[in-house]
């Protein structure tokens, strides 16, 4: 929510102060306060207000949604002060065991949900998520489990305990890990995803080995001697840097690998922090963590942003400072290094318990019960079924990430629209949402499930774009991800791929070129893709996010080194998105105003194949009339009819002076 504000406004709105909501464990250090709410009834009481405040995905505005988010951010950090670090060795470690079966069941449920979270889903299952976080809040506080009996541990002298600065750093650092790479179990292989048909582990299915691999890591945590290694940190920084720097299947290995290690670790952070005074310690953890996130949002929007050029695409930088910073908590001293109370023994109770195990266990099958779920439903319906088959519709939407203007899921609505165009093939920009600020969501994979359609997502997630994806009905025979010359501004992304519509071998290329101000990147990026056009064997289609009107010399560069035609040069309306083509006949274009969703409207061009590419002609007649197409070649009338002018309206509808048709 707090990214909503800058990404809506393509600045810093000011609202991003709210992160200090995370820094509430400060209170802790008022004389008094840490008693107050260690209270049976107080910390009963904090927790109903975290789970009330999921009612904000219900609210009725942006800001008070984002208001009632922070009120539960900051109360479930108390929540976590008052008994992660809970002088009863009971209540820490069913804390962190609670912690532990809550990330397994988080994890599971977004691959029943496609990677996205059933809380944010929609307000039934919001309100579901709610019932069964009071029901289950009451029976705690009934129940009694929050009170602190006599079974409590001396914590040691001030000097035995570890140093609270480098363990808080450390917590940080391992919470942003998790968050980054495995807040949702496919991430990673969006982290290594290169174009077809070598394109690496889909996320459909390969998430599956990950979720398995960090309920390994949980296993491996009780292997003290190992996760006290310094050598096993080691191994996980090598592990990161397989993931980050190499493709395919060898970065996906040292994803799994790295799965591994993350979760082995948390036991031991666990105790060191637990340790040392909670107000400090998670006050600064959540400091850090909410630095690591900031710095991975500046590693892309390093051309908006104040300092920007010094963090550019500088993820190298984070992935040195994250792992530095667990193997400095890790070895933070004190007098609890070996302890490793999580797992404990003691008369009355038994932590991990038998059924903590078997709920571990439940949660990571339910999981991949989903992923055969999925698997079974993932079919393709095959090419669609047309009056002539030579025919299709290309489309661009800049996506805006899959929230609407008023930050709000518009997955099932912008599903709607893109399946009514009846578009063929699309690509959709602004389109990588699986980095933590975006909300780990994976757009390709659901808007693919929900469509029927191939999936083409690149460049990779960690190659510092906002985003470039490809949906076809028809197969990718191959495609090549590019990360455009981008000496000035920031990192334009582009794909070339080949798609064989009803035999036929179509080259589409699409892409999102740098901001307007950076001139020397555009015309760099412009003399690639023309080229890339140049190259073209077959007929292609240009679909690109170009930010020069009609005209400008990047645009003229396109249409005449290209060898592309515009399919509407008329159309001087134009700043951002157009369609150019060649090789084929047009047939019509269509504008559709986004109705809310982004703040790009949809285009979309609709093409013949010819029968001889040696001696044909393309059409030149251009009608408004709908009465003079044949009915299978006219646009979907469910937007309207032909519009003059800007559609300022909040539904889908055709504006521009389209739809257009063109006869011989």
């Amino acid at each position: 929510m707090i990214w909503f504000y800058p990404l809506n406004e393509l600045e810093i709105s000011g609202y991003e102060a709210f992160a200090v909501v995370w820094l509430s464990p400060v209170l802790c250090g008022i004389p008094g306060f840490l008693t107050l709410i260690r209270n049976r009834w107080c910390l009963g009481l904090l927790r109903l207000v975290t789970v009330g405040c999921l009612a904000s995905f219900q609210a009725p505005s942006t800001l008070s949604r984002l208001v009632i988010l922070a009120v539960g951010a900051g109360v479930s950090s108390l929540v976590v002060a008052a008994t992660l670090f809970s002088p009863c060795q009971r209540i820490r470690c069913q804390t962190y065991w609670s912690l532990m079966l809550g990330l397994f069941s988080f994890l599971a449920s977004r691959v029943w949900f496609v990677s996205f979270v059933p809380t944010w889903w929609t307000s039934e299952t919001n309100s579901v998520v709610i019932t069964l976080g009071i029901v289950a809040n009451l029976d705690h506080i009934f129940a009694g489990d929050d009170k602190v009996e006599a079974l409590t541990e001396p914590k040691g002298s001030r000097a035995e305990r570890p140093r609270w600065y480098l363990a808080g750093l450390g917590f940080g650092s391992l919470l942003f890990l998790t968050h980054w790479c495995f807040g949702e179990v496919s991430l990673i292989t969006r982290w290594v995803v290169r174009g077809y048909p070598d394109h690496g582990p889909l996320p459909d299915l390969w998430g599956a080995p990950v979720l398995v691999s960090l309920l390994v890591g949980v296993s491996v945590s009780e292997m003290h001697p190992l996760t006290l290694s310094p050598l096993w940190t080691l191994l996980g920084t090598a592990a990161l840097c397989i993931l980050y720097y190499l493709p395919t299947w060898q970065g996906y290995a040292g994803g799994l690998l790295l799965a591994v290690y993350t979760l082995s670790v948390w036991p031991r952070m666990v105790n060191q922090v637990s340790a040392c005074p909670p107000g400090r310690t998670l006050a600064l953890a959540n400091l850090v963590y909410i630095v690591q996130v900031l710095f991975l949002v500046w590693t892309v929007a390093y051309n908006f942003v104040p300092g920007g050029e010094y963090t550019r695409e500088h993820t190298d930088w984070l992935i040195a400072a994250v792992m530095a910073s667990i193997l400095l908590g890790l070895r933070s001293g004190g007098h609890v290094g070996s302890d490793f109370t999580v797992f404990t023994k003691v008369k009355g109770f038994s932590v991990p318990t038998g059924l903590h195990r078997a709920l571990l266990f439940l949660a990571v099958l339910g999981g991949l019960l989903g992923y055969g779920y999925r698997h079974e439903v993932r079919r393709y319906p095959g090419p669609p079924q047309k009056a002539n088959p030579r025919e299709f519709t290309a489309g661009i939407w800049t996506y805006h990430f899959g929230y609407d203007n008023k930050g709000w899921p518009s997955l099932e609505r912008s599903a709607w629209l893109l399946n009514n165009t009846g578009a063929d093939f699309i690509t959709l920009l602004e389109s990588d949402a699986s980095k933590p600020f975006l909300g780990n969501n994976d757009l390709g994979m659901w808007l693919g499930q929900r469509l029927g359609m191939y999936v083409d997502f690149g460049p990779s997630t960690k190659d510092h774009t906002w985003g470039n994806l490809i949906l076809s009905k028809y197969p990718i025979i191959k495609s090549t991800h590019h990360l455009l010359p981008s000496p000035h501004g920031e990192l334009a992304p582009a794909i070339t791929a080949r798609v064989n519509i009803s035999g036929q071998a179509v080259d589409f290329v699409v892409t999102h070129m740098g901001n307007d101000r950076d001139v020397l990147d555009r015309e760099l990026q412009a003399k690639f893709l023309a080229q890339e056009l140049k190259n073209s064997p077959n007929p292609a289609v240009f679909l690109g996010y170009v930010t020069s009107a009609p005209g400008s010399r990047d645009y003229n560069h396109l249409i005449q080194v290209g060898g592309v035609k515009d399919i509407d040069k008329t159309d001087r309306h134009r700043w951002c998105e157009y369609i150019m083509y060649k090789g084929l006949i047009r047939l019509g274009y269509a504008r559709i105003s986004h109705g809310g969703l982004s703040d790009t409207e949809v285009q979309l061009g609709h093409f013949e194949i010819p029968r001889d590419r040696d001696s044909y002609q393309d059409n030149t007649r251009l009608t408004t009339d709908p009465s003079k197409v044949d009915a299978a070649r006219r646009f979907n009338p469910v937007f309207g009819k032909f519009h003059v002018g800007h559609g300022y309206f909040d539904h889908h509808g055709f504006h521009m002076n389209t739809p257009k048709y063109f006869l011989p």
